[in-house]
């Protein structure tokens, strides 16, 4: 009987191994360009710079079958400037994400700073959110579609379904761990629909003073350019759209529709929007070369006036191997505004400047490798 007992404890502790199964993986992109920029304050600029399409990236991502159809998952992901070494976003060891969560049958629940929902169901239709990279983010990315290390939410909580029959859906909440629990947090939703080679997507975020000195749910973007004077007072941010994409043998093509509100200034009725109209397409010459081509039509108000701005870009890639790839491609912007008192400015990894003017063009050469 003995003897039952302790081969019976022995085979279910080799089951429980079994049963536990886990992995971790390493992984990271590494983007790399040669840019010429028309107009950074005044003048032309050539750099070696970072992420023209990608930001530069290594992170450690895992799973824990835990049985049942339980697992827990993690990810750990930095970003970096690999012309210089140099953190993307100083102060953070994991500045793109880093969660813990339990992913099941249902869907998946994670903690720590993540992408938001807007984000996940909205940017994989954007030129920028896809193949197109930074360059081609609308302009200033006010609507947060170009993920860079400050775009994250941290303090979060998210959901996000499984697939049911294409639909899907999720949403997350950033808590300003502050006492003033509204000071600095966020909140968002979204969901998509994929059938055959159609995609469908919506989202909606916002964030609550946003520049708060408090360590909460978000980061304020750049708003510089709109003369908005957010160093010096609370205010709100809001970003949301609709848009679907249509593949089809070596073709895709995508239409987008995004707004960023910037208003609630706490002292001051000074607020701003923008509208973003896109239109993109990309198509595979070759199963090693890829064509793209994008533009986007702006068009807002900053306080009293109103301003539009029309953009274009190219793109050209080349495959080497399935992990690294060469390309060539072009953006190009032009603003106009009373006075043109808003300046151009393109998303351009760690090398982006406002223009001294409304018209900025940038040029890049570049090589990506993924690991």
């Amino acid at each position: 009987m003995k003897k039952i007992l302790i081969a019976t404890a022995v085979a279910a502790s080799f089951a429980s191994v079994a049963h536990a199964q886990s992995s971790v993986t390493l992984y990271g992109t590494l983007d790399a360009a040669l840019t010429y920029t028309s107009n950074v304050n005044g003048g032309h600029q050539w750099a070696l710079g970072s992420g023209a399409i990608d930001e530069d990236r290594f992170g450690l991502r895992g799973v824990e079958d835990l049985g049942g159809g339980l697992k827990t998952v993690f990810k750990l992901e930095q970003g970096f400037n690999l012309n210089n070494g140099s953190q993307a976003n100083s102060g953070k060891m994991f500045s793109r994400q880093a969660f813990v969560g339990l992913s099941s049958q249902a869907g998946t629940v994670t903690l720590g700073r993540q992408y938001d929902a807007s984000q996940d169901f909205l940017a994989p239709l954007s030129a920028t959110g896809s193949w197109g990279g930074t360059n081609f983010a609308h302009f200033g990315n006010l609507d947060n579609l170009d993920k860079n290390s400050e775009n994250a939410t941290s303090n979060s909580i998210k959901f996000k379904s499984a697939n049911y029959a294409g639909l899907s859906f999720g949403g997350t909440y950033g808590f300003s761990n502050n006492a003033k629990f509204a000071n600095n947090r966020a909140y968002s939703f979204g969901a998509g629909y994929e059938n055959a080679g159609l995609r469908f997507g919506a989202g909606y975020a916002q964030q609550n003073n946003p520049n708060s000195n408090a360590a909460g749910a978000t980061t304020a973007f750049d708003l510089g350019g709109l003369g908005l004077p957010t160093d010096e007072l609370s205010f709100r941010q809001r970003e949301f759209g609709v848009g679907a994409s249509y593949a089809f043998g070596p073709a895709l093509v995508g239409l987008l529709w995004t707004q960023a509100r910037i208003d609630n200034f706490s002292g001051s009725s000074a607020s701003a929007h923008v509208n973003n109209y896109e239109a993109n397409a990309k198509y595979n010459l070759t199963p090693a070369l890829g064509l793209g081509v994008a533009y986007t039509y702006s068009n807002g108000a900053a306080g009293d006036f109103h301003f539009h701005a029309n953009q274009i870009g190219l793109q050209g890639d080349y495959s080497l191997s399935k992990r690294t790839d060469v390309y060539v491609q072009g953006v190009y912007q032009l603003v106009s505004s009373p006075d043109n008192v808003i300046p151009a400015i393109i998303d351009n990894g760690n090398v982006s400047g406002f223009s001294s003017s409304r018209r900025q063009g940038v040029a890049s050469v570049g090589m990506r490798h993924r690991f």
